[in-house]
Order: C-alpha cells, then structure tokens, then sequence
C-alpha cells in the first residue's frame, strides 16, 4: 500500500491493515497464543501472538499518549520515557509486560480499541493538522500515525501468515 499523503488515504490504510489483521488474529487458537515461537522484535528474541498484538497496543497507545501530551502542551517523551529511539527492542519488552496479565481475548480487544480512539482522532482532524506541517523532527502528524498502525499492523499480519502457515492453521 502507498504511503498516505492525505486524511482519506491514512484512514483507509488504518482500517484496511487492521481489518485484515484482525480477521486473521481471530483465527489464533487461544490456546497457542502464549507460545513463543514468533521472531521477536529484539534481534535473537523469540514471542508469541500475544507479544505481537501487545506490541501492537503499545504502538498505539502511545501515538494517542503523544498526541494528548502535544495537546495539552507539556514535553512528550519520543518514544517513551525512558527510552530512546535505539532502545526500541527495550521497548518491546516492556510491551510485552505491560499486557500480560490480560487474558488474549481482552488484549483483541484492547487493540482493537485503541485502533478506533486513533480513527477518531484522525477522524477530527483535517488535513492540514495531518500532513500540513511537520509534528515531530520532519514527520507529519499523519506520517507518525502510520508509522505506529498501519505499517505495523500489515508488518504484524505477515508474521502471523508466515506463523499460521508453518504451524498448519492455514
């Protein structure tokens, strides 16, 4: 998919990668969702479903975390406290961890609704909150959004392929 240069075009990415993602996450037997044996995201890490969708939620939410920080006008942390932006596999551990006592259906659902808090912000937004300046170092506001949901989601979607095809599911 193209990269999006436009409000219609970002949320048609956001929805279409997280539809198809979404009807494949469904398919995961709850039971093999806690199994590590995914490439993790830090290099010679293993996960499992449920890290991956944790991951997924963790993106998310800090996009929104960015987004009120910015509204409110305080200091926003990129990527998060704590870390830097070469620290990303640091940060995917911590994801994991955040999200692990929720049962798989629960984190489903907790993706599922930080996807459409996204939606209704970009949804406020007009183009030129969205692509009409740069929000962070060079990137738009609307460029960071999807680097953080639809890039992901399509990235998430074909390990999952990959993982459901190797474990017989497909």
């Amino acid at each position: 998919m193209a990269i999006p240069q436009n409000k219609a075009e970002l949320l048609e990415a956001i929805n279409a990668s997280y539809d198809r993602l979404a009807r494949d996450l469904a398919t995961i037997p709850e039971h093999l969702a806690d199994e590590a044996s995914l490439d993790g995201h830090a290099k010679g890490t293993l996960m499992s479903v449920r890290d991956l969708v944790s991951y997924l939620v963790g993106w998310n939410e800090l996009v929104l975390k960015w987004h009120a920080g910015r509204t409110a006008g305080a200091a926003v942390d990129f990527p998060e406290t704590g870390f830097k932006w070469s620290e990303l596999g640091r940060l995917a551990q911590k994801f994991y961890g955040d999200y692990r006592s929720l049962a798989f259906p629960e984190l489903l659902q907790r993706l599922g609704e930080a996807k459409a808090r996204i939606v209704a912000l970009v949804e406020s937004l007009g183009d030129g909150e969205l692509y009409g300046a740069p929000w962070y170092e060079k990137y738009a506001l609307g460029r960071m959004i999807q680097f953080n949901t639809s890039s992901p989601y399509a990235n998430a979607r074909g390990r999952l392929r990959r993982w459901k095809k190797a474990k017989g599911l497909d």
